[in-house]
């Protein structure tokens, strides 16, 4: 099988294997003992916390771990927003994660606010400071889109939130970010900054939550108070071991990733370039993302490249079951006809440009009828 759907999920960096490995068989502990096994858990969960810590540019106590990056954007909209019920401002290609709980805070007495994209699915952030008022309690936007990896100018909507009140928490869903973009929250500026381990080699069900230090979070579970009070019940210390290895290896990986995964890309596409046209221009995307539009719907195409050994998706692979058009489609204004032939070929660490040129010839035979 050929792997193009690395934005749903990536195989396992030997790094996480290797750095898991030991508490999956005979090791073991709860960090919140005394004795000598939970402290060898603790000081083991402590090591990684200070290793994510040096790679976003945080300090150890910011580093909130998570079940995954949905409870991460949950924690985050929800712990800023409750408390004073304090208004939400977003934009309508986030994921669901974010449109949901933004949803949910609307029902328990938010002003919620969705901002418009343009074609390519980038926000105005002048628009998003005209939205930010003095109740305004967090902005959220991600920095690559899940779907199309459209880039989002993070930066400057930090500046623009600020300029219009200085209160206002910015939180970026940065989960598709890590592979490929150097994420230190203080060049951002963010207040908050979402992370899950298995779109960059990690295990699944473990992200982060680095919230800015000053900052008050309603934590979403209560319980024996771990997480320094933001996030109650035992700690997953082979998650977040295999997390923050595999954190460390895609940071160090960095540079070739981009090059090599962008080759790939690349070369799949020019096999291509007669048959698919790119949603979003190749400058305002990711180096791992190929959303393209075909001409043939795309469950008929999946089912054929599935046949065919080719692994790709037709949107995000987060929403179970669903049959309807992707909202983040329809925020860029492409229609449903349009939508039913588009199709997402991600690529990642394990991707080479052999591979993404076998892949492209099995799309075409797919393209051309049944296998």
């Amino acid at each position: 099988m050929i792997y193009l759907d690395h934005a749903a999920t990536t195989p396992l960096r030997p790094q996480a294997a290797e750095a898991m490995e030991p508490f999956l068989r005979g090791r073991f502990g709860n960090t919140s003992g005394s004795h000598d096994i939970s402290r060898r858990a603790k000081n083991v969960l402590e090591e990684a916390r200070e290793q994510a810590a040096g790679i976003l540019g945080a300090n150890p106590s910011e580093v909130i771990f998570t079940g995954g990056g949905t409870e991460a954007d949950n924690l985050a909209l929800k712990g800023a927003a409750l408390p004073s019920r304090g208004g939400v401002v977003t934009v309508a290609t986030e994921h669901e994660a974010v449109i949901e709980t933004g949803y949910f805070l609307e029902r328990m007495g938010s002003k919620l606010d969705i901002l418009e994209v343009d074609h390519y699915g980038v926000v105005d952030p002048t628009q998003i400071e005209k939205l930010v008022g003095r109740h305004t309690a967090v902005v959220s936007v991600m920095a690559i889109n899940n779907e199309t990896g459209t880039r989002q100018p993070i930066e400057r909507v930090v500046e623009a939130v600020k300029r219009s009140n200085q209160r206002t928490l910015v939180h970026t869903d940065a989960i598709q970010a890590f592979s490929s973009l150097d994420l230190s929250v203080n060049e951002l500026g963010v207040d908050l900054l979402s992370l899950a381990a298995h779109k960059f080699g990690g295990p699944q069900g473990v992200g982060l939550l680095y919230v800015r230090s000053g900052i008050n979070l309603e934590p979403l579970l209560h319980g024996g108070g771990q997480e320094y009070d933001r996030r109650s019940g035992t700690h997953n210390v082979a998650g977040v071991a295999g997390m923050v290895a595999a954190m460390v290896a895609a940071a160090a990986d960095r540079d070739r990733f981009r090059r090599e995964v962008r080759e790939a890309r690349q070369a799949f596409e020019a096999k291509l370039a007669d048959r698919i046209e790119r949603t979003v221009p190749e400058a305002m995307s990711a180096p791992q993302h190929s959303h393209v539009r075909l001409g043939v719907e795309n469950e008929t195409m999946l089912v054929r490249l599935d046949r065919l050994g080719v692994a790709a998706s037709a949107g995000s692979a987060c929403q179970s079951g669903a049959t309807t058009v992707s909202h983040v489609l329809s925020a860029m204004g492409i229609s449903k006809d349009q939508a039913r032939h588009s199709m997402r070929f991600t690529f990642g660490w394990t991707s080479t440009t052999d591979e993404a040129e076998r892949a492209a010839e099995l799309v075409i035979q797919a393209l051309e009828g049944p296998s």
